[in-house]
């Protein structure tokens, strides 16, 4: 018997059935639309608890899909020429860059404070 190429998991956890009508039901949603910039509220913020004394410019409240979020982040990293990461909705900036990016996310049409 060979294995298919789908999980368990993504059928709901049957694995064979006899009614050759049987069709697999997915509870896959439409992906999420990222909300145009002049809708967005973010946040930008300085934070330095529970990172070891590092310091990160933190940017929450980006509504939208992970690849938008992924590319924010990666123009604000870019921008500011440091590492950082997007992780759990959040864009982290090593370092302390809040004036910086305060100012492009604006000139780009976002809404921040």
């Amino acid at each position: 018997m060979a294995k298919s190429n789908q999980s368990s998991t993504s059928n709901g956890g049957i694995v064979f059935s006899t009614n050759p009508d049987f069709q697999y039901q997915t509870n896959e949603s439409a992906p999420e639309q990222s909300l145009p910039p002049k809708q967005q509220n973010l946040r930008v913020q300085f934070d330095k608890k529970s990172r070891g004394g590092k310091q990160v410019t933190l940017v929450t409240g980006f509504i939208g899909n992970e690849t938008d979020l992924n590319e924010l982040g990666k123009r604000l990293k870019t921008l500011c020429g440091t590492g950082g990461s997007v992780k759990d909705g959040e864009i982290l900036v090593q370092g302390d860059f809040r004036e910086k990016i305060l100012n492009w996310l604006t000139q780009q049409g976002y809404r921040a404070k």
